[in-house]
């Protein structure tokens, strides 16, 4: 009789104390938890669980749970199931560690809004007697590791949809150096995308939603792919290559020769509209699904939403000598498009009044000495890192530097408290110590189109004595860019670990930042003008 009073008690306490708590709040906390445990958690961490298996198990009570107190006592049996965490005494480093803890916030297992007293207490202690050693899903440098691999995912399955955010969602919030530089805080990404993860309005729309949330993360080197984007999208693709300027595509060149003088495209076209809609309008449109660290960098990575299709042929509207054309023109799968990547630029060159020029697309580290010697008297060197460098920032900068310099300060995830990262203790310097080095001016031309190791490169490079930048912002993404599977079928990518300036401030998102910024016209790319190198030529010639 005791016993029942008790419990009635007990049960009339809980719902006078207790509050509702909605699905996506439900969600999102267990969300967070199944991360923090996932890294924390000693038996976790160590991999003595199927850990999907478990979310799939705890995923019907959490949707049981009426009340934030239901929800708590799900969470902490949850927890008590997998085992004693033993405490142990931390032992002092014997030096002092240079925490980097922009990203670092364990501040949410303490919200007694949500969570009961005993799970918040809970929760800490997992945190301060965490996993000592290594962990069994990420591996030193960010690596993921032993992740289950399912032959299908099925995204009719709402808990395969779920699995698949959690995971994408956690890789991020522990191990992405860049995170606390985002628009958006990653907590209100993830309320405000569980909904339609639950419950997709499409077909596809989950599909949408992990592309919008990959470029969520204000990052050039993020990317998600998906065969069911292709259906969304298409496959076909044009056959030039084109900038956007003013809302407007400019077509800078062509993917395939023949097939571009088949539709009668020419260089200098502007492409007002496609299909009858604006460029504008498609722009504004496709945004959201447009990877990059600032809007230069998304605005080059919008030819797939923009200027793909499932038809093979499009009506567009463009200006030509100034004159408004409608006509319809042919989209071709990228297999018939045949593109030519080879690059059969000149590696170095004087161009007129004794300047330099240096493409650092094709050179190599071999070619380095040679170039130099014949650049030695040169009245200026212009390095071109408008694209994908071939490794050679070292060896030109020891020709560049009187002496060593530092031109770096990187962080790496600190994978035994996972969301923290560690200032790095050294950096390699570029340079060496060489009274001959190069005397002249260093100009080194860069845009939207350096990304990562060309942003390294200009880094390397702009160390130098006389150094000037011309062009437009960068990519504004340096670091490791790590690829991987969130689920099978599912590719996505971003950087694993922090690059900045030797007085540690960002690159990310800002990019390198030009001396002297220079946009290309699209009167000068209809004249064939290089309106970036012009400006370095007369740079060079008069130093202004």
């Amino acid at each position: 009789m005791k016993r029942t009073l008790l419990i009635t008690f007990v049960l009339l306490f809980q719902l006078c104390f207790s509050k509702p708590i909605t699905e996506t709040q439900k969600l999102a906390a267990t969300c967070k938890v199944w991360g923090f445990l996932k890294y924390y958690h000693p038996n976790v961490a160590k991999g003595n669980f199927n850990w999907d298996d478990q979310l799939f198990k705890v995923l019907p009570k959490i949707e049981e749970a009426k009340t934030d107190i239901q929800f708590s006592n799900v969470i902490e049996k949850w927890i008590n199931s997998l085992g004693k965490v033993k405490a142990y005494k931390a032992e002092l480093p014997n030096e002092e560690i240079d925490y980097f803890d922009k990203n670092f916030d364990l501040s949410w297992t303490q919200n007694t809004v949500l969570f009961s007293k005993s799970l918040c207490q809970k929760l800490k202690f997992i945190e301060q007697n965490r996993i000592q050693g290594k962990q069994y899903y990420v591996e030193s440098g960010v690596e993921f590791t032993n992740e289950v691999e399912y032959d299908l995912f099925d995204d009719k399955d709402k808990n395969f949809r779920l699995l698949a955010l959690f995971r994408f969602w956690n890789y991020v919030e522990y191990f992405f150096p860049y995170k606390y530089q985002m628009d958006q805080n990653w907590d209100l990404a993830l309320t405000e995308l569980l909904p339609r993860t639950i419950n997709p309005v499409s077909e596809v729309d989950f599909y949408l939603l992990l592309k919008e949330m990959s470029a969520k993360l204000n990052d050039t080197h993020a990317l998600f792919g998906a065969n069911k984007l292709f259906e969304i999208f298409g496959w076909n693709s044009v056959p030039f290559e084109f900038k956007f300027i003013g809302n407007k595509a400019i077509v800078t060149g062509f993917k395939n020769d023949s097939l571009s003088a088949i539709n009668d495209i020419k260089i200098g076209d502007v492409i007002t509209k496609i299909q009858g809609r604006s460029i504008d309008v498609l722009i504004k449109e496709n945004l959201k699904y447009a990877e990059g660290s600032n809007y230069p960098a998304q605005l080059n990575h919008l030819e797939w939403p923009i200027f793909s299709q499932k038809s093979n042929v499009s009506e567009i509207e463009f200006v030509r000598d100034g004159k408004i054309g409608v006509k319809e023109i042919n989209y071709y799968e990228y297999k018939d498009l045949k593109i030519n990547y080879e690059n059969n630029s000149e590696k170095y060159k004087f161009i007129e009044n004794n300047i330099g020029y240096a493409n650092l697309a094709v050179l190599t580290p071999d070619d380095v000495s040679t170039m130099m010697e014949k650049f030695k008297n040169a009245k200026a060197i212009i390095f071109d890192i408008r694209n994908y460098p071939q490794g050679t920032n070292f060896a030109i900068a020891e020709y560049l530097n009187p002496e060593p310099k530092n031109f770096v300060k990187s962080i790496d995830a600190d994978l035994s408290w996972p969301g923290r990262y560690i200032w790095r203790k050294e950096d390699t310097p570029c340079g060496k110590v060489n009274p001959d080095y190069f005397k002249g001016n260093v100009i080194l031309l860069v845009n939207e189109k350096s990304i990562s190791h060309s942003e390294f490169t200009a880094m390397t490079l702009m160390v130098a004595p006389k150094t000037t930048i011309i062009g437009s912002q960068t990519a504004g993404t340096d670091g490791r860019n790590y690829r991987f599977q969130i689920i099978k079928g599912l590719w996505t990518s971003f950087t694993t670990y922090g690059v900045f300036y030797p007085n540690k401030k960002e690159v990310q998102r800002i990019g390198i930042v030009p001396d002297i910024e220079v946009k290309p016209s699209i009167l000068g790319i209809q004249q064939g003008k290089d309106e970036i190198l012009d400006r370095a030529i007369l740079f060079a010639k008069d130093g202004k």
